[in-house]
């Protein structure tokens, strides 16, 4: 598989399927090439596009130089829009929706052409309270190598009943995560400043110039279709479509539709 070498110096896995022009897609919490929706969604594209899939640092055979900083994976996209010939489409999922929108806001204008996101798991409303007690917590376990308990404190965040997480231990799926639970942090890091219960404010990545589809899935909680729609009403030049019947696994057949579409126009 190929990398890049991003401005730290991390190496960062990335592989390429199809032709035509060039889309990145950007994975969110837990998920890399071998392990995530952007395998699927990437072959979903490949008959119109040079798909680039990527892991993210810490996850697959991605480096991870310390210290950590949003700053740098914006470093690593940009070293993959690189690699795809220094102008891209963006498609990014959950976590991997502010990482984007910070790279766009920063990144020389040219640069991404295009932005498709679903599902950024912002709480801009009281429909849905952040856990006072969840970054504190999961910097513990992190800090405390107990990767398993970072694990199970996420699936508790984002939903999944007791029930749930314990079939994820007998099936041993939250051991297959275990490696990747340190990045957990970054995803915080990535996503907690705009768990505020209130929307982003005007000016909120003004830089973001390009076009943008934001996407919700009409099977979601008030609370994830709530931020969509609020992200699309602080970018400049943002538009906002509900996708029936999916929720926040979105089904990469589903979704490959709409962002041929809005690439397309």
């Amino acid at each position: 598989m190929p990398f890049v070498t991003s401005k730290d110096g991390t190496r960062i896995g990335y592989s390429v399927v199809g032709a035509g022009p060039a889309i990145v897609l950007v994975d969110g919490a837990l998920c890399w090439r071998a392990s995530g929706p952007s395998g699927p969604l990437a072959e979903q594209l490949k008959d119109r596009f040079t798909v680039y899939t990527y892991d993210r640092r810490g996850r697959g055979e991605s480096g991870d130089a310390k210290p950590y900083a949003i700053a740098r994976e914006v470093e690593d996209l940009d070293a993959v829009i690189d690699a795809a010939g220094g102008t891209a489409a963006v498609y990014a999922i959950s976590s991997g929706v502010p990482l984007s929108l910070a790279a766009a806001d920063t990144l020389d204008s040219s640069k991404i052409t295009k932005m498709v996101l679903y599902e950024a798991p912002l709480y801009i409303d009281q429909t849905r309270i952040a856990d006072p007690t969840y970054v504190p917590r999961m910097t513990r376990f992190i800090n405390a190598g107990n990767h398993a308990g970072a694990i199970r404190l996420f699936m508790r965040n984002v939903g999944v009943p007791g029930f749930g997480i314990l079939m994820m231990q007998l099936m041993g799926i939250i051991r297959k995560l275990a490696a990747v639970a340190p990045t957990l942090a970054y995803d915080t890091a990535l996503c907690s400043p705009y768990w505020t219960s209130s929307p982003p404010p005007r000016g909120t990545w003004s830089h973001v110039a390009m076009p943008v589809l934001n996407i919700g899935g009409g099977k979601s909680d008030a609370w994830m279709q709530n931020a969509q729609v609020a992200i699309s009403k602080v970018l400049p030049n943002a538009m906002h479509k509900t996708l029936p019947g999916q929720n926040h696994m979105v089904a990469a057949a589903a979704i490959a539709p709409m962002i041929k579409e809005f690439l397309a126009a």
